[in-house]
């Protein structure tokens, strides 16, 4: 039976614009691409025509790729005897990393321009976590995963007389 969890977070990008929204913008994408090439066609520059349907496969091409980003995601999960990350990119490739959360330290780089970083640090080895939340998000994330370890920490061993 596995440790209970402290903390158990799925981390994934987010993506406002949603199947049918999707459909939508190309279809009114579609539509004013075909009005101005027709538009072009019959004033005599019928190439133009070609670079319009160009376009909406560019636009088509371009929301595909960030759809396909938006398939990695990440776990943090932090059970009592270790910090587990587990990062899977948008092929679904996976890789993990293990933390000793006693050791570890979270810590939250600022820039002057708000944006914020979040690390693992153990034993001399770091982790980037969070990336694909927002500043905001990523605040609120740390606060939560720092809580949960410092909880962790000054909580008698499992298996205690004192935990009983």
């Amino acid at each position: 039976m596995p440790p209970p969890l402290h903390f158990d977070a799925l981390l994934a990008p987010h993506r406002s614009l949603g199947r049918k929204g999707f459909i939508i913008l190309m279809s009114v994408v579609v539509a004013i691409n075909f009005v101005a090439g027709l538009v072009f066609m019959l004033k005599g520059a019928w190439p133009i025509f070609g670079f319009c349907g160009l376009d909406v496969a560019l636009i088509w091409w371009a929301f595909r790729a960030n759809y396909r980003a938006a398939r990695a995601y990440e776990t943090v999960q932090l059970s009592g005897n270790e910090l587990r990350v587990v990062k899977v990119d948008q092929h679904g490739h996976a890789q993990g990393w293990r933390f000793q959360p006693y050791w570890t330290r979270l810590e939250t780089i600022e820039h002057p321009d708000e944006s914020t970083e979040l690390h693992l640090w153990s034993h001399g080895r770091h982790l980037r976590v969070a990336a694909c939340l927002a500043p905001q998000q990523r605040r609120l994330f740390a606060r939560d995963l720092e809580a949960a370890l410092r909880i962790l920490r000054h909580a008698p061993p499992e298996g205690s007389a004192a935990a009983t």
